[in-house]
């Protein structure tokens, strides 16, 4: 497993805002807690359980760089942009974690697609940002489940896809199919 915890640290310096560090741990935990327990439940799907927890822990590491100070991020960019922020954070820590990358950039919804992104005209690259792996997939899913404004509360399915609606038809389609697929 890769060692997460250094990546973090070294964005994430010790001291400089705790408290945006503490809700960044938190939801990653409870998102990569949930993430694993899937894979646990599901093992005819053959997840690679240790990126999974790895890839979960480092999701949403792009929120410091975003405008958001309900939660602590005091940067410049807007918080829809944190996937892809983390994404870029990550190929410059180590070309070696473009994988852990795809993760940052496609978790966003249940994926965004270049067609929604133009067509909203979204602050985003003009790509396809959708969740491809199995792994991608099952992150992205359990990363619904929680927020980082009620960090201790897991949100029930009917919550979760409540929460997608902005998203459009499309993304409560593919919330529901997973939930099929990765439900536990």
């Amino acid at each position: 497993m890769i060692d997460y915890n250094s990546i973090i640290d070294s964005f994430y310096k010790e001291g400089e805002n705790p408290e945006l560090r503490n809700i960044l741990l938190k939801h990653s935990r409870y998102v990569a807690d949930l993430a694993l327990k899937v894979c646990q439940c599901h093992r005819e799907l053959g997840a690679d359980e240790d990126f999974v927890y790895g890839a979960a822990m480092l999701h949403d590491i792009g929120i410091i760089k975003c405008d958001a100070p309900g939660i602590y991020c005091f940067g410049k960019e807007p918080y829809l942009c944190h996937g892809v922020l983390g994404a870029e954070m990550l190929r410059s820590y180590s070309p070696s974690l473009e994988p852990y990358a795809r993760v940052c950039a496609r978790h966003t919804g249940t994926g965004l697609t270049v067609e929604t992104i133009i067509e909203r005209g979204l602050p985003l690259p003009h790509q396809d940002l959708v969740p491809e792996t199995l792994e991608e997939q099952i992150i992205c899913y359990a990363d619904k489940f929680f927020s980082k404004t009620h960090l201790d509360e897991q949100k029930t399915y009917e919550q979760a896809l409540a929460s997608l609606v902005r998203f459009g038809e499309h993304g409560l389609q593919v919330f529901s199919r997973w939930h099929e697929m990765f439900g536990v």
